[in-house]
């Protein structure tokens, strides 16, 4: 394996991985391309329904990994602004995910408002609405099935949704909680038909158990269209139609904290700077590092040093691959390939070579499929002139995939 030797190099790698595998992924012709147009026929909603899919930046067919998944309603839109935040924060901050970003530029009021309504603040109301019900049906009984049969995803899900989007997301989570593990609910529309989500959500969310739900939920500054003086210390004090949006948000939020025997992981974010149209922004970064607030890499600085005692990496290793199992409720690697690999290397050249054999052991245990983690596993022993040993591994690592490199390498190892 073609490696840089020094330390402090290794190091950054590991700070700053995400970022720098991101770019190096970028099309060529392209400063940005986002998203694979795919569509399916709907029975509940009687149309096609077009998504876009943004696969992992390290997405590999050879690698027959599966990944987490995100659904971003109005994925026209929102799409790109997650995956501009998994460019940077996915692998230290959360994890790689399969993104799908549905299309909602059609019957958007009818799919993501939640109950019927005839008139609006007094006057008469024309627009197809009220039908969360059937859309949701659409997303659990066709849309995810149809997406883990084709994409490589997991049952692990997050619900990404803006205004209306924000309304659905948290019906969802109120009437179908199972379907999704994290809700991120942008400026949530919850004014909807006199707020009538709200009194749902004070029945529900007082019985029933969310336990391993999570929802972020943010408000932008947009407190009173036409009165600045009206702040978000003193909002609840005004009862009319301009601060109703505002209101119904804030109410919600404290229904949902005074209901925390229920379980529900519940966050909610005031953005004084923000408008209803600029808020998906900083929503989605915040929103998406709350959720996966538990995900984030421990630790660090215990890798880097040389100090932290062989028994203590093995702990640390072993309490996130738990800890990960525990929360997605399914086996999946501890740390990226990579990073454990590239830690082995960073022990040989501190002369540390039992730690730098055990994170070479995790690489091949965690990513038995991968050749390149034997030939890492090959420099160990070669370094330590075990060269039976090495030709055993360089040669595994051939079976797994018969490159010209391991040929030639065996051919060495054997004359040694």
């Amino acid at each position: 394996m073609n490696r840089t030797p020094e330390i402090l190099v290794i190091a950054l790698f590991f700070i700053f991985q995400p970022f720098t595998h991101s770019q190096t992924n970028q099309q060529s012709q392209f400063l940005q391309k986002v998203g694979v147009l795919d569509s399916i026929y709907s029975q509940s909603l009687k149309e096609y329904r077009k998504f876009y899919v943004q696969l992992p930046a390290n997405y590999s067919t050879n690698k027959n990994e599966k990944y987490p998944v995100v659904f971003i309603l109005d994925g026209e839109v929102l799409l790109p602004t997650v995956n501009n935040v998994q460019d940077f924060y996915a692998g230290g901050f959360t994890p790689d995910m399969v993104m799908i970003g549905i299309s909602n530029d059609n019957h958007r009021m009818r799919d993501l408002t939640t109950s019927k309504v005839t008139e609006m603040y007094g006057m008469p109301f024309n627009e197809e609405n009220g039908e969360a019900a059937n859309f949701s049906d659409f997303i659990e009984t066709e849309l995810i099935p149809f997406i883990e049969n084709k994409y490589p995803v997991t049952n692990y899900r997050t619900l990404i949704g803006h205004s209306y989007g924000g309304l659905f997301t948290i019906y969802t989570l109120i009437n179908r909680p199972e379907l999704f593990s994290n809700y991120i609910a942008i400026d949530p529309s919850l004014d909807w038909d006199d707020q009538k989500l709200l009194n749902e959500a004070r029945d529900q969310f007082s019985s029933n158990n969310y336990n391993g739900k999570s929802l972020f939920m943010s408000l932008s500054g947009q407190l009173h269209m036409q009165k600045p003086e009206v702040t978000i210390d003193n909002v609840m004090q005004d009862t009319s139609d301009f601060t109703i949006f505002a209101r119904s948000n804030m109410a919600f939020s404290e229904i949902a904290k005074i209901n925390d025997q229920n379980g529900l992981d519940f966050d909610w974010k005031f953005y004084p700077k923000d408008l209803h149209g600029t808020i998906p922004f900083p929503s989605i970064l915040d929103g998406l590092i709350t959720v996966f607030k538990w995900y984030q890499w421990e630790n660090t600085d215990k890798f880097n040093s040389p100090d932290t005692s062989k028994e203590e990496l093995f702990k640390i290793v072993k309490y996130r691959e738990r800890k990960l199992q525990n929360k997605f409720g399914y086996s999946v690697p501890p740390y990226p390939e990579e990073i454990l690999t590239m830690s082995g290397y960073m022990n040989i050249d501190m002369d540390q070579p039992e730690k730098a054999k055990m994170y070479f052991e995790f690489a091949i245990e965690f990513y038995p499929n991968s050749s390149n983690t034997y030939d890492s596993m090959a420099d160990y022993y070669e370094r330590n002139e075990d060269y039976d040993n090495a030709l055993k591994f360089v040669t595994k690592a051939y079976d797994l995939s018969p490159q010209d490199y391991y040929k030639k390498r065996m051919e060495t190892l054997k004359n040694k």
